[in-house]
């Protein structure tokens, strides 16, 4: 009687353990296949990875970039002659500065060239022939006084000779004599300094200082151009950052300028591609971009430029989960040309790596 219940327990505790063990693979049959199928179906939310197509955000810029124009000089804007959308060509003037006291400068310049000028040309003509012939008159008259004083001296010598006159009278025309002569000599000197040619030391220096001068009008020149803004190249004014009458600075380290302009007969895109594609990307790759504002419309260009070096991100997507500190390669896309859109816009670029 005894053995018989010990083989009943035994029975009933190993239907037990069956059933537990049955149960535990149930569940983890079950846990299974809600795991399978939530794998699932997020593999079918994301697109599966396209190894041929490198993917990344770009920027819509004009071919010579964004220039932005500003002044040498700080001042007040006389006058602001471009807007936004303008068509300008090269040194078309955009600005000018108020410029009065440059506009000075420039012509008391241009008084000293003059000044110069005339002064150079004149040790180069040397004297005008009405100033030689009044000279070469007065040596004469100098030399007729000269001689008409030593006659009187030497009659007055023989008087004195003769005892009729004393050495008072005698010493008397001997000075009229060494004034008259003293007075010649001078009148000579006067007459070869203005009939014989200047000196070279003179003419030298007549034409330094008239280069001076010009070099000085140069500089002046120089500078009043510079209060007026030029297009420096044909293109369109993309953005005016200041109106008539607003000062403008010239500092380097925070620039101020006053338009941005670009040449949007041609576009290109500035494409962030990440460090993981790098190895995959090359000139001549064709691209398409695509943006929100123009649906699924397609945008086609091929590279034209890869960067040498990694950097940091220059395109944000304003997404909250966006990381910065990503590095890319900086990639140029130009656009084929009949492609117009917005300089500045963001867009999707997708670079083809395969044929």
């Amino acid at each position: 009687m005894k053995l018989n219940l010990n083989k009943t327990q035994w029975t009933i505790a190993a239907a037990a353990l069956l059933a537990v063990a049955l149960t535990a693979a149930l569940v983890q049959h079950q846990a299974a296949q809600t795991v399978a199928a939530a794998t699932a179906s997020s593999s079918a939310d994301q697109p599966p990875i396209n190894k041929s197509v490198i993917a990344g955000p770009g920027l819509v810029e004009p071919n010579s970039e964004d220039v932005q124009i500003g002044s040498e000089l700080a001042g007040k804007l006389k006058q602001v002659l471009a807007e936004e959308g303008d068509v300008v060509k090269k040194d078309q003037i955009l600005a000018a500065l108020v410029n009065d006291d440059y506009a000075a400068q420039v012509e008391s310049g241009r008084a000293q060239v003059h000044q110069a000028e005339a002064a150079y040309q004149k040790i180069l003509n040397g004297s005008r022939a009405q100033e030689r012939g009044e000279s070469a008159a007065a040596m004469r008259q100098a030399e007729a006084v000269e001689a008409s004083a030593r006659a009187d001296w030497d009659r007055r010598q023989k008087l004195f000779d003769a005892g009729v006159i004393s050495q008072e009278e005698l010493d008397h025309y001997h000075r009229d004599f060494n004034v008259a002569e003293q007075q010649f000599q001078a009148s000579v000197q006067h007459f070869h300094l203005i009939d014989d040619r200047q000196r070279d030391e003179d003419i030298a220096s007549a034409k330094a200082q008239l280069e001076n001068a010009r070099a000085q009008l140069d500089g002046a020149q120089a500078v009043f151009a510079k209060t007026y803004l030029r297009a420096p190249f044909d293109g369109t004014i993309l953005r005016k950052h200041h109106r008539t009458g607003e000062s403008i600075t010239n500092s380097s380290v925070t620039p101020d300028p006053v338009f941005t302009m670009g040449d949007v007969g041609g576009l290109r895109v500035r494409v962030d591609v990440d460090e993981s594609d790098v190895a995959r990307v090359a000139n001549g790759q064709r691209v398409y971009c695509t943006a929100n504002a123009y649906g699924s419309q397609k945008f086609w260009g091929h590279v034209i430029r890869v960067a040498g070096q990694l950097g940091h991100k220059n395109i944000r997507t304003d997404e909250p989960n966006e990381k910065t500190d990503t590095k890319i390669l900086e990639t140029l896309v130009q656009l084929d040309s009949g492609v117009h859109l917005p300089v500045g816009l963001r867009v999707d670029a997708y670079i083809q790596t395969a044929q």
